[in-house]
């Protein structure tokens, strides 16, 4: 489920395809298995109430750079543009703040267990599976201080983070790479059970009308990002080895160009992957966006450390005021309006994502995979909170903006490999 850290260049290109008209990345696994044919499923466009007055004319993309398959909600056109156009001045960016031990150190409880499956202990299949606690003396006290304050959750809030302890370990230490766990039953149950299939997502499981839609959409985005984190570990893998290839007995999938064509082809088992990572990503720069202001005084108060250049840099980018990145969270917030009452099943639901991460039986995966489903669950507490309007950036605690932040990163990062492959 892992992946690397590495920053790979993208060529700064233009990226709106030729097929243009006019209008005013845990767990490694398969994609989807409850996806719906993009053959049977027809383009939409979520268009604003209120479109930017610049430019006057919206340029808008049917086709992706990252993929050959059709764009099913045009209104995520421009969005796309503007983040592949970022992401090469972006991704050094977010490299450098693993070096930071606000978004490096997390208090994870390893040993919690699965509550959702009857599971066999094993061994992983590679030592590589493993993660050790850093020094304690490696630890900030103020960032245990925080995380100890900030320990009380609402009953009824988001995914929740594990209590903390004196255990703390490190992205840095431990970066993401591909350990060749195969997390499909986990996956299987995410997609089958904790995703919606009812009302309206019977016929379009990703882009009805209604927010369970875009809930399924973000959770599909969080599954390609780990599925383009596989690729790009198993390609880094081959490297290590001078080209001879990966040892098969220890890992099961040893072909990047295969395994990107059927996790996240065109003619995959989720055609609709590469979208729905976008999809996701905007999320993750909208919910970011949101916490701006707080992630700045953080840095001035010297909550965040020495070094914080880059993430000053970050929130400064482009992208972070660009309007057609908010197509997703302004999609999300219009569904959510309409259906308020009935927003608690989707704070359960995160709370679900979260807490299948103990099914997890590589321990890396379980880590990483935390991280991400709090980043991800942290994007949503900022855009709808509990009635639809959005959540108060000020009761987010540190490791839930470290989530958010380090979750963006490694979005940053399947793109480019996305990217890359083409």
């Amino acid at each position: 489920m892992i992946i690397l850290p590495s920053v790979y260049t993208v060529s700064a290109a233009l990226v709106l395809l030729a097929s243009v008209h006019l209008s005013c990345a845990f767990l490694s696994s398969p994609s989807s298995p409850v996806a719906i044919k993009s053959s049977a499923r027809s383009t939409i466009n979520y268009l604003p109430r209120s479109p930017p007055s610049t430019p006057s004319c919206r340029v808008t993309a049917t086709r992706q750079q990252a993929t050959s398959a059709p764009l099913h909600d045009t209104s995520l056109s421009l969005g796309i543009a503007a983040i592949d156009k970022a992401l090469p001045a972006l991704s050094p960016l977010f490299s450098q703040l693993r070096s930071l031990p606000y978004f490096s150190l997390y208090s994870c409880d390893m040993l919690g267990s699965c509550e959702y499956m009857p599971q066999e202990l094993f061994e992983c299949y590679t030592e590589s599976c493993e993660i050790y606690p850093v020094d304690d003396d490696d630890v900030p006290p103020a960032i245990k201080t925080d995380d100890y304050n900030e320990h009380e959750f609402e009953l009824d809030g988001w995914a929740r983070w594990d209590m903390p302890s004196d255990d703390y370990y490190s992205t840095l230490q431990f970066p993401e790479d591909y350990t060749g766990y195969d997390g499909s039953e986990i996956w299987n149950f995410i997609h089958s059970r904790i995703g919606f299939h009812d009302g309206a997502t019977r016929e379009d499981e990703y882009d009805a009308d209604d927010w369970k839609a875009d809930f399924n959409k973000a959770v599909s985005g969080l599954h390609a990002m780990v599925s383009a984190q596989v690729v790009r570990g198993i390609k880094e893998k081959i490297a290590e080895t001078g080209g001879e290839g990966i040892d098969t007995n220890s890992y099961q999938w040893t072909d990047p160009v295969v395994e990107f064509e059927r996790r996240l082809g065109p003619h995959g088992e989720t055609p609709e992957a590469v979208e729905n990572l976008y999809f996701t990503m905007m999320l993750l720069l909208s919910g970011v966006k949101a916490a701006r202001d707080r992630l700045l005084a953080d840095c001035d108060s010297g909550k965040i450390g020495e070094g914080n250049e880059a993430l000053k840099a970050i929130l400064s980018h482009p992208p972070m005021d660009d309007p057609s990145i908010d197509a997703a969270v302004r999609r999300l917030k219009e569904h959510a309006l309409k259906d308020t009452n009935s927003l608690w099943e989707a704070r359960m639901r995160t709370r679900d994502l979260m807490r299948i991460m103990n099914c997890v039986q590589c321990n890396k995966c379980r880590f990483h995979g935390k991280i991400s489903t709090l980043g991800l669950s942290t994007a949503l507490q900022l855009a709808v909170g509990h009635r639809g309007t959005g959540g108060d950036v000020e009761k987010v605690h540190r490791v839930e903006l470290a989530a958010l932040v380090t979750s963006l990163g490694k979005f940053s990062s399947g793109i480019e490999l996305c990217l890359e492959m083409q």
